[in-house]
């Protein structure tokens, strides 16, 4: 831990964490297994499985508590809105936008080379948005987490957690407080090899490989947390005639 210093240096995130820490502290009592697989120090990109609108503190507590700042992708739409948007660029939160496929390359290898140049890490859903497979299993995944890491050879480390649904379901309206300190658990892997796709963050098919290993990665720590397996085929709202919607659609 001795390496693990971002929280102790003086930054936004210190009033930040006096107020959310406690009060998280007090809905779940979060246990995290693998925290030596987060590193201490330097660039990754963290995939979490997505299934609660709650779970995003959840994961920003747990990394903060293992002495990195929860840094996560947003809506560029959300840095145009005074004070929040100050608020989101003075803490390093990643921007994301719909746009080409140039553009996006280009955004892509851009925010790849500052976390490596800050030393940061990022936190991104590959799902996008709350999986809507019926049982809360991890569906089809996006790029956006495989881009940044291929982009500039960053680890990527999948994570899952299981627990936050008791605190508030997926699409639920208001929180369920009692009892307190719900138990929430949380698994870290080992880093997704893509040694073998490197140089190759352009092309469509190294991106849907990476993507899939990262998914099967998240799965398999998801299927230890509650002890069962998952689904054959990994749920694709394309193919049950739902529309995807979120905050990552890359």
């Amino acid at each position: 831990m001795g390496a693990r210093s971002e929280t102790r240096r003086p930054s936004l995130f210190w009033p930040l964490a006096v107020i959310v820490v406690p009060l998280i502290s007090l809905l779940a009592k979060i246990r995290v297994t693998g925290t030596e697989k987060l590193p201490a120090q330097g660039a990754f990109v963290l995939a979490p499985n997505h299934y609660s609108e709650f779970d995003p503190l959840i994961v920003a507590v747990a990394v903060w508590r293992l002495g990195r700042a929860p840094r996560f992708m947003a809506k560029d739409s959300l840095f145009k809105i005074p004070v929040l948007g100050w608020l989101l660029r003075r803490t390093g939160m990643i921007p994301v936008a719909r746009s080409s496929s140039a553009t996006a390359a280009k955004q892509t290898m851009k925010q790849s080379e500052e976390l490596v140049e800050h030393g940061r890490g990022v936190i991104v859903y590959p799902e996008g948005t709350l999986t809507r497979d019926p049982d809360l299993w991890p569906m089809r995944g996006k790029s956006g987490a495989v881009r940044l890491a291929l982009a500039d050879d960053i680890p990527l480390i999948p994570m899952a957690q299981w627990g936050t649904q008791a605190i508030m379901g997926r699409y639920q309206k208001g929180l369920s407080l009692w009892p307190l300190r719900k138990p929430v658990n949380i698994v870290i892997g080992d880093p997704v090899d893509l040694s073998d796709l490197r140089g190759r963050a352009g092309e469509q098919s190294a991106l849907t490989e990476a993507t899939n290993r990262l998914m099967n990665a998240i799965t398999a720590l998801l299927e230890d947390l509650r002890d069962e397996k998952a689904p054959a085929e990994r749920w694709n709202p394309a193919s049950h005639g739902q529309k995807e919607t979120g905050r990552l659609d890359s």
